[in-house]
């Protein structure tokens, strides 16, 4: 059985996980026990710097056109072609994601230069979605 530290939201949390093989049991989960979080600028008592929290999916940078996927899901339905003009704020396709369909807004007026998904598509966090010039 190993411990490791995991740190959720703030909250640090002490986990023991077991490995199972074939040839082992299951052992019955026994009650994880939850301390406060250390403060933003200290290091952990092992000397290790403290590890960064993950990061949402990178927002597109002020003059990139790649409009990238904030979670994963589905595309459900694409609303512009090549070529088209769209304004900042035009929904340019939908996105579901945990039952809920999501806008992909224009963040700048532009052209759509190129389309990388279609309907039905799956797409990852972070994946381009379209590119607008």
């Amino acid at each position: 059985m190993r411990t490791f530290r995991v740190i959720v939201g703030g909250n640090e949390y002490e986990v023991a996980i077991e490995e199972i093989t074939d040839k082992a049991t299951i052992a019955a989960p026994t009650e994880s026990r939850s301390t406060p979080a250390p403060k933003a600028n200290t290091a952990p008592s092992s000397g290790k710097p403290a590890a960064s929290p993950a990061k949402a999916a990178p927002k597109v940078p002020a003059g990139d056109g790649t409009i990238l996927a904030a979670m994963p899901g589905t595309i459900t339905e694409v609303r512009v072609n090549t070529g088209d003009q769209v304004k900042r704020g035009d929904t340019l396709m939908i996105l579901e994601a945990m039952k809920m369909e999501n806008e992909i807004k224009a963040p700048i007026d532009g052209t759509v230069s190129t389309i990388e998904v279609s309907k039905g598509m799956a797409v990852n966090a972070g994946m381009a979605l379209l590119v607008l010039a």
